[in-house]
């Protein structure tokens, strides 16, 4: 900001009206537009949100969910507090972006995750997917799922280790996996679900079943979330609801989740239609798996995605397209983290090509003869 004084050398009308009035005149660059919404208030209001979701988790799955969720999020807010010492900058940890990265791991992984996992997994989350890179506003991907990534590729098999919900004793104690001992093969927790729930296909997500087994799930307990999964991405209808909370509030940008559930029930429709008993009807594709987490918090995230008006729906069309692809024809049952990592790349080569054409700007012409 320059600050200038204005003073009638010349005497012209506009010089002696300024020293008539007898007031500075500030010259300020954009924006103009100052609003009381700063990060650490939007951040707050994400965690705000994510709390009916983290419930709901404790209530599906016990104790063992809410040790997960609160591992990860002390590990995660403690590793960017030790980065940012180390790096000689003042702590980060006031804006919430840490314990946003740490509850979304929590909501990612399995609910019988082993907690020495957990920990390695948020540590690589904030080190590796966003300290490296300078803290937050650097970031070219979603630190959460950098560390579940990381965690899907280091730990495959609890990864893909599944328990049903709503399991009688959840209160009482802890999934026996859960505290398994560091580096040492992950406690089986197949005694322990034959006691509580005799059911074989119990353990299995809606997913899988759907996918290897061409065995679907009611409707409505994806919507509920009364189903198998991930800790945090059963309950459809909840996420949903929360997600709209931050709409309302102005601090998400809508057309993200709109452009991904969009396109991803629009194709699994088409595929439903030519061949329904392999396919599964769009309700199924947009309320199973972590396709509604995913597309209202994660693809969301500010720093990830494109800039343009355009390019948030270019954005989420592709990952809506990605999701149904990975789904439908690659080997794993689930593709949203992949889908939105890959999204997160592409974003700067959309915001680029998507950018609108400055008013009286002329379209370079060619000068080759």
């Amino acid at each position: 900001m320059a600050r200038v004084t204005a003073k009638a050398d010349t005497g012209s009308d506009a010089q002696q009206a300024s020293r008539a009035i007898g007031r500075e005149i500030d010259l300020r660059t954009s924006p103009h537009q100052r609003t009381t919404v700063t990060v650490d208030v939007i951040m707050r209001n994400v965690v705000l949100a994510l709390l009916p979701v983290c419930a709901f988790a404790v209530y599906n799955f016990g104790l063992s969910a809410l040790a997960l969720i609160v591992v990860t999020t002390v590990v995660a807010v403690a590793t960017e507090h030790l980065f940012c010492k180390l790096s000689g900058r003042a702590s980060t940890v006031g804006d919430w972006s840490a314990v946003i990265t740490g509850i979304l791991l929590a909501l990612t992984l399995p609910p019988a995750f082993p907690l020495w996992m957990a920990v390695v997994a948020a540590v690589v989350a904030i080190g590796i997917g966003k300290a490296f890179f300078g803290g937050l506003g650097y970031n070219p991907m979603n630190p959460a799922l950098v560390g579940r990534a990381f965690a899907q590729a280091a730990f495959t098999l609890p990864m893909t280790t599944w328990t049903p919900a709503l399991v009688p004793g959840r209160f009482a104690g802890f999934i026996p996996s859960t505290l398994t001992i560091p580096f040492l093969e992950p406690v089986s927790n197949s005694e322990w679900l034959a006691r509580s729930v005799p059911d074989a296909f119990t353990g299995a997500t809606p997913l899988a079943l759907m996918k290897f087994d061409q065995i679907p799930t009611d409707s409505m307990q994806l919507l509920i979330g009364t189903v198998s999964g991930s800790t945090g991405e059963t309950a459809a209808l909840l996420i949903l609801v929360c997600g709209l909370y931050l709409v309302f509030r102005k601090m998400m940008n809508w057309r993200i989740p709109v452009s991904i559930l969009l396109t991803a029930g629009l194709l699994s429709g088409i595929f439903h239609q030519l061949n329904p008993e392999i396919y599964p009807d769009p309700w199924f594709t947009l309320f199973s798996g972590g396709l509604m987490l995913g597309a209202v918090f994660m693809a969301s995230d500010m720093v990830g995605s494109p800039e343009t008006r355009l390019g948030v729906w270019v954005y989420g069309a592709l990952i809506g397209a990605l999701v149904i692809i990975i789904r439908f024809f690659g080997g794993l049952n689930e593709g949203v983290m992949y889908a939105i990592l890959f999204g997160n790349a592409a974003a700067p080569l959309i915001s680029r090509v998507t950018q609108p054409r400055k008013y009286g700007a002329v379209k370079k012409r060619s000068t080759a003869q």
